[in-house]
């Protein structure tokens, strides 16, 4: 067994050769735009038919559906939280969706496992205090034992993947 890992790396979530994958959907589970559009027009017809079998999903929880045409075995879709200027729990919500996501993967015994800057597109999120929010989750997380042994954040932008650099630097290194 190699050492966990935590890493931000620029790219396709689509396309990540990991074990799951975690899709920002939005409440509904249906697709939408962004992360969500992608991950489902990758996946194909399939997902969207798992979908509509789990009655959607609340904010800061998470469910699980097969991957279908992606390299990823799995997706865990997750809710994140619209930004409301920091006083409707977002903070609180968000780390959830982290938590939860991480518990279902280990509950599923993933190894490895991607995810993109939640909440921070259309949602409105500030980028350095999710991208905060996500690696101390994720860090908390890994010091309890469990399946997972490396965690990507896949930035779509140069933008956010900086933003993920500096914090995985700041927290970890």
């Amino acid at each position: 067994m190699w050492k966990k890992q935590i890493l931000a790396l620029q790219g396709d979530i689509t396309k990540q050769a990991v074990e799951a994958i975690v899709n920002a959907a939005n409440p509904s589970l249906l697709g939408g735009g962004g992360v969500d559009g992608a991950i489902h027009r990758a996946a194909g017809p399939q997902l969207l038919e798992e979908c509509r079998r789990l009655n959607g999903c609340q904010t800061g929880e998470a469910k699980i559906t097969g991957g279908y045409r992606l390299a990823a075995k799995w997706v865990i879709h997750t809710v994140g939280p619209v930004w409301h200027g920091g006083n409707q729990q977002e903070d609180l919500l968000l780390a959830s969706c982290y938590r939860h996501s991480l518990a279902l993967a280990a509950s599923q015994q993933i190894r490895s496992i991607a995810f993109p800057a939640i909440s921070t597109g259309a949602y409105g999120f500030p980028l350095e205090r999710a991208a905060l929010i996500a690696v101390t989750e994720v860090q908390n997380f890994l010091k309890q034992p469990s399946s997972i042994e490396q965690v990507i954040f896949v930035c779509f932008s140069s933008e956010d993947f900086d933003c993920y650099q500096k914090v995985i630097h700041k927290l970890i290194v």
